[in-house]
């Protein structure tokens, strides 16, 4: 369920500027990775409504970053939905 420190580093690598794990593009990135795996978490465990609460406060935290990053800097915002293959 959790972000290993690895695959954390991975994506801070990749998607991180300047700032490292702070900026906003390794915030989303890193929010993705726990989105998609608590998805798959819950297509097996259906009544898990504890983790599906927390699914949509990360979509929901996704959702405002991705918000303030479109407003700031709409060309890293393109590549982050492009590299993630995030609809919008």
């Amino acid at each position: 369920m959790a972000v290993t420190k690895e695959t954390k580093a991975k994506l801070v690598k990749e998607f991180g500027k300047e700032k490292g794990c702070g900026s906003t593009e390794a915030q989303i990135a890193i929010l993705t990775y726990e989105i998609n795996d608590l998805t798959e978490h819950l297509k097996t465990h259906i009544h898990d409504y504890h983790s599906k609460r927390g699914l949509l406060m990360k979509v929901g935290k996704r959702r405002s970053l991705l918000d303030y990053l479109k407003e700031n800097d709409v060309v890293s915002y393109r590549e982050v939905i492009k590299k993630l293959n995030i609809r919008k």
